[in-house]
């Protein structure tokens, strides 16, 4: 036997065990009885309440909440489940609509019961670690301090020579493909009610397409372009590689091999009914500076990163503080809820070599608040 052969038998025995023990854990999590369980359900409302709680939707479902989980509970296990109808409204954000589909608090605790005891435990353990959005521990400044240390070791092991493809997707949720989502749950789970009412849910939404903001499609978001990303990693060999929900890198130091590894994330998405969006997609030099995530990333000769807050940013910022200083005024904002918003901003802005904007922007906040309460003081 050659050496070749007995590390083809190990990979396989390897192999083995993984396919074993990933066949175990899902066997506990392809059960309808034991996702929903009352305490699983209780749970999922508790999760539901944070944040929104002064909504009068919820506190009047909070007045009575044992009953209306127990109601569920019942109307899930004997079959007699309906979703409730879907709150559409528009909002204005950064001068794009969006379109939100709210749905109720009872599906929706019904949805977070459902991803944390089914869909998270079956499909997070097979990410990559760059997959940044919507996991514990992770997040946008995760993502960017991940994507300065590839730069990092890209410039040890290479120099300054190198490019930067930077790829964002259209119309992402819009476009989520229903086909593919039930492929991937027929993967992995065989209970019919599990995937009845997992499918139900993605169905709300039309043919195609999800909303936006609702645990589910968070969960499908992140899992429809993973194959996406182990054909990158493993298949492409690009180590300096992450994505953050529709927007990716890719760190390469040859700019041909870049644009043919564009052009097979260009058929893998059309696979997954993905569209790359052609004006945010590009390949640049590294040492040119670009944008990420709305940071500003700068490379200087001697090889350091720098990380600029994006001026919309800090435009939004100063707009948002002289409307609260108005709001004040007429007593309809209250000073800790000011105060709060900005060691807010102060806080995110600590992730940025900004001290400047920093110091300017507090300049504002002392003339705007401060300064005419000392003198009301005097």
């Amino acid at each position: 036997m050659t050496s070749e052969e007995r590390h083809e038998l190990r990979y396989q025995r390897r192999r083995k065990k993984r396919e074993l023990r990933k066949a175990e854990r899902l066997k506990e999590l392809d059960d309808f009885e034991k996702v929903f369980s009352y305490d699983n359900l209780y749970a999922a409302y508790r999760e539901c309440r944070k944040g929104c709680s002064w909504k009068a939707s919820v506190q009047r479902f909070i007045t009575q909440a044992p009953l209306l989980i127990n109601k569920i509970y019942n109307e899930l296990h004997d079959g007699t489940y309906r979703s409730g109808a879907m709150t559409e409204f528009t909002i204005r954000e950064r001068g794009r609509e969006r379109k939100i589909l709210a749905s109720s608090m009872s599906d929706m605790i019904v949805q977070r019961c459902l991803v944390d005891n089914a869909l998270i435990p079956a499909f997070y353990p097979g990410f990559i670690h760059d997959n940044s959005a919507s996991q514990p521990g992770k997040g946008t400044r995760f993502a960017v301090d991940r994507m300065c240390g590839h730069i990092r070791r890209h410039i040890r092991k290479y120099g300054h020579e190198g490019y930067i493809l930077l790829f964002d997707f259209s119309r992402f949720f819009d476009n989520l493909s229903h086909k593919v989502i039930r492929w991937e749950m027929g993967k992995r789970f065989k209970d019919r009610r599990l995937m009845g009412l997992t499918m139900h849910f993605v169905n709300k939404y039309g043919d195609v397409g999800m909303g936006v903001g609702s645990p589910i499609s968070q969960v499908f978001a992140l899992k429809v372009p993973d194959r996406l990303d182990h054909y990158i990693k493993e298949v492409l060999h690009i180590k300096g590689y992450g994505r953050y929900m529709d927007d990716g890198y890719l760190i390469h130091r040859s700019k041909s091999y870049l644009q043919k590894c564009l052009k097979d994330i260009e058929a893998i998405c059309r696979v997954y009914g993905i569209h790359l969006n052609a004006k945010k997609t590009r390949i640049v030099k590294l040492t040119s500076g670009f944008r990420y995530l709305k940071t500003r990333i700068r490379i200087t000769p001697s090889g350091k990163i720098i990380r600029m807050i994006d001026r919309a940013n800090v435009t939004r910022m100063r707009r948002k503080l002289k409307k609260m200083k108005k709001l004040q005024d007429r007593r309809k904002l209250k000073y800790k809820d000011v105060y709060e918003c900005w060691q807010s901003w102060r806080q995110y802005a600590k992730g940025f070599s900004s001290w400047r904007t920093v110091q300017r922007m507090s300049r504002l906040y002392n003339e705007l608040f401060i300064k005419p309460w000392l003198s009301r003081g005097r």
